[in-house]
């Protein structure tokens, strides 16, 4: 009896992908760890433990929604994706009459539901259910249209961005500029991988980089920006794009973050100038602008091993997606991938000074329950491929061993 429960614990063991859960645990403890500094040195805050215990809390949620997530398999998954997507856009559509007034004046967009001092932003769980989403659509119709042609291949896209257009204008409608990205580079990612022929894709690709270099140059003269003022843009947004082409040009008032981030990730330098120290005053330090916490204190060193990090999550998902070798879950697992991938790539780049200001949290490290719950969330699928597929190859196995 002893040897079966020893053998039962030691099946289920092998169920869990130990190396996502120790990459994870890495992030979070960097993550408290650069909260607690950028509080430390933030004169606006009273009680450093105060900002430290939600992140924490947050934590402990996500742990248990990553646990409940690794209980469905893929045929549950498949079937519970409609409604999360369906919950997902009436959250977006619901938060555009019930937001937060204080957080609408502070950043401009309409994103956060406001509880006395909890708030939440349904964009940021919406990206696992659109992931989900996405991955049943192409699964589907993949299945249904074995055999592709330039014509499925058009039908195909036509139905991803059908599913798309809701989720993009009702964060245009929010003016989440920043989050409207990330939905672009989930749906882009999952695109690629979807099977569509590269006939079509090139092209494709080539319009998004013409369109990217015309609207690169609508943002830097007058009359180009006179005539986005007409179709919605925002002031706000224009000067994020000034202080990301010219960092140096306005050091006091829109561009003062970037400016000051730049400065004390710098004075970091190589080795960095030790864990706590900090000579460089970064306002809302401890979310968007986290990274230059990691690069103060620990200098170059201490942020090419974080991004190592990053990437090493991203390979151990890439890796479960190969071993499964199930479409579906290849699917999800291109979408959580783009998902942080993306988020990193935006946040780093945006506190060096290499991409404009778009208000995107850095994975499991900036403070916010919502972006970290989001991340959470697709940590749990990908983990739930590894624990069903692991369950699946034992059974077979033991099954054939008893025949």
């Amino acid at each position: 009896m002893q040897a079966r429960i020893k053998k039962t614990t030691k099946i289920d063991e092998a169920r869990i992908d130990w190396g996502i859960i120790f990459v994870v645990m890495m992030l979070a403890i960097i993550g408290l760890i650069s909260i607690y500094v950028a509080a430390s040195h933030d004169p606006n805050v009273v009680n450093v433990m105060a900002m430290i215990k939600p992140q924490a809390v947050w934590y402990f949620i996500g742990v248990v929604i990553v646990v409940v997530i690794m209980q469905f398999d893929a045929e549950q998954l498949w079937k519970i994706a409609p409604y999360a997507y369906g919950l997902g856009v009436f959250l977006l559509f619901a938060v555009l009459f019930l937001y937060s007034r204080a957080y609408e004046a502070k950043t401009g967009a309409k994103s956060w539901f406001a509880l006395g001092p909890l708030t939440f932003q349904p964009s940021e769980v919406m990206k696992p259910a659109f992931i989900l989403m996405m991955a049943r659509v192409i699964t589907l119709y993949n299945s249904k249209h074995p055999e592709r042609d330039l014509r499925s291949d058009f039908k195909l896209f036509g139905v991803m961005v059908l599913w798309l257009l809701p989720v993009i204008v009702l964060l245009k409608a929010q003016n989440d500029f920043g989050t409207m990205l990330v939905f672009v580079a989930i749906f882009g990612g999952m695109l690629i991988v979807s099977g569509i022929s590269w006939r079509i894709l090139g092209p494709m690709i080539g319009s998004f980089a013409v369109i990217g270099g015309t609207a690169l140059t609508f943002v830097t003269t007058n009359w180009g920006r006179q005539l986005l003022y007409h179709v919605g843009f925002q002031q706000y947004q224009f000067q994020r794009v000034d202080v990301w082409l010219n960092p140096s040009g306005d050091t006091s008032n829109s561009g003062y973050q970037l400016w000051q981030s730049m400065k004390a990730i710098g004075s970091g330098q190589i080795t960095g100038n030790g864990f706590n120290v900090m000579h460089v005053h970064v306002p809302v330090q401890e979310s968007d602008m986290i990274f230059s916490v990691i690069g103060s204190n620990f200098g170059f060193i201490g942020g090419l091993l974080l991004i190592l990090l990053y990437f090493l999550l991203i390979y151990q998902m890439i890796r479960v997606t190969f071993d499964t070798r199930n479409e579906f879950y290849a699917n999800i697992a291109t979408g959580v991938v783009m998902m942080i991938l993306f988020h990193v790539f935006e946040n780093v780049g945006m506190s060096i000074g290499l991409l404009p200001l778009t208000g995107i949290p850095l994975p499991f490290i900036s403070q916010g329950g919502s972006a970290l719950l989001g991340n959470l969330i697709g940590v749990g699928l990908i983990m739930s491929m590894r624990y069903h597929y692991k369950s699946y190859m034992f059974t077979n196995r033991s099954s054939f061993s008893n025949k």
